[in-house]
């Protein structure tokens, strides 16, 4: 085992050839904790609404609450933690996550609105400062797989965390799911202080050159290329969630699989996201335009294979297991840029990554709504989002190219 100083952290990096280190899983495993709280909501809004005494409308302002939270809050967070050790952000992000669940659960209506919003906002700032963490952990040869490893505990979070708990609050009530979301959340706690360095930040305070600097924050946002990044991130985020996000109806109505299939099926597309993450997070670290120009052109040819096939359960169930793989071979390549451009300064960097994929998810219920309320068929979801992945290919293409540019050589 070799050890090493990584320049672009200012931390420890373990260098070994096989498994990533212990920290990286646990970071994974606490983003999947808190990760499920945003997907269980929508499987119990009905219920929420009925016992808040609210409408449906009023009780998907929670949902919403939420996003806000993430998209405009993680960012200022960000900032304000620069010079705190990672070890204590992590904790404290995840310490008030539970707390805020805990307190949203005990009040009425407007309590829960604004505690949705506190969570949000410490849900992204965990989610930023753990992918600076993971990339601390180890070599810079590693910073996209281990990148992907904390993005699965998302893909965990909207396959198997967010269902599960709808299904324990069915059996409990609608609070239960969130019970055991604040649970986990302090298992992930626990899991933080026994499994990463107590000085995952300070490890570089011996060189006053590498102390996070908000000057050098500001300066690194503003690169034209990270923008481009995350407008990628954006489009690519909204081009799979969208149809995924519809995916149950349109197994129910164009289908006609049996209920019972339904969420074995949307499991499916979980397997699909593992696979495409540790494809992605291999290739992503030699070759990220590679990833990204594989993962946003399959995505457009599968989204509209899913329309000409959506009648057929044989071909619909292998096109379901690949559009998992070519969405989530994308994310370990969006981060693996993100962290190559703001290589000096990843925090805020990284921030607004996790806001970029909040308002990518955020915005497919407004783009379905404009195509559905015009009586168009559900499977016009999946037309959107290969226009949508369509989008962000020349946005890669000319990342490739200025990449090239710079390098003065070839851009994978």
């Amino acid at each position: 085992m070799n050890v090493t100083t990584d320049s672009t952290s200012g931390s420890l990096a373990t260098n070994t050839t096989g498994r990533l280190p212990a920290g990286v899983y646990l970071l994974g495993f606490s983003l999947f904790a808190m990760g499920s709280a945003e997907f269980l909501l929508a499987g119990v809004l009905p219920a929420v609404a009925a016992d808040l005494d609210v409408t449906l409308s009023s009780a998907g302002m929670l949902i919403t609450a939420f996003a806000v939270g993430v998209v405009i809050g993680g960012p200022p967070f960000a900032v304000l933690s620069l010079h705190w050790p990672r070890r204590t952000v992590l904790v404290a992000t995840q310490g008030v996550f539970a707390a805020s669940i805990v307190v949203g659960l005990l009040g009425n209506y407007q309590v829960m609105l604004l505690t949705r919003a506190v969570t949000g906002i410490a849900y992204a700032g965990f989610f930023a400062v753990a992918s600076v963490t993971a990339i601390s952990l180890v070599t810079p040869d590693r910073n996209a797989r281990a990148s992907g490893v904390v993005v699965s505990g998302l893909t965990v979070a909207v396959v198997a965390g967010g269902p599960a708990g709808t299904l324990l609050s069915h059996f409990t009530d609608w609070r239960g799911g969130f019970w055991a979301v604040a649970a986990l959340t302090v298992a992930g706690i626990v899991g933080c202080l026994l499994g990463l360095p107590a000085a995952g930040r300070d490890a570089g305070d011996a060189d006053p050159s590498s102390a996070p600097r908000v000057s050098r924050e500001f300066a690194t946002m503003r690169k034209p290329m990270l923008w481009g990044i995350y407008a990628i991130t954006v489009l690519t985020t909204a081009a799979y969630m969208i149809t995924f996000n519809y995916l149950a109806a349109m197994l129910a109505e164009s289908t006609a699989v049996p209920e019972v299939w339904i969420p074995a099926i949307l499991a499916l597309f979980g397997v699909g996201a593992f696979v495409g993450l540790s494809i992605g997070g291999r290739v992503s670290d030699r070759r990220p335009h590679l990833a990204l120009l594989t993962g946003a052109s399959a995505l457009v040819i599968l989204s509209a294979v899913m329309v000409a096939v959506i009648q057929q359960v044989w071909a619909v169930v292998p096109t379901v297991f690949l559009l998992g793989i070519a969405a989530f071979v994308l994310n370990p390549a969006v981060y693996g840029r993100v962290f190559v451009l703001a290589a000096d300064a990843p925090t805020l960097a990284g921030a607004t990554t996790v806001s970029a994929f909040q308002l990518g998810i955020s915005i497919t219920p407004a783009l379905a709504a404009a195509s559905l309320t015009q009586g168009a068929a559900l499977t016009s979801v999946c037309l959107i989002g290969a226009t949508l992945a369509a989008a962000a290919v020349p946005l890669i293409l000319l990342d490739r190219a200025r990449q090239a540019r710079a390098s003065g050589g070839f851009a994978g």
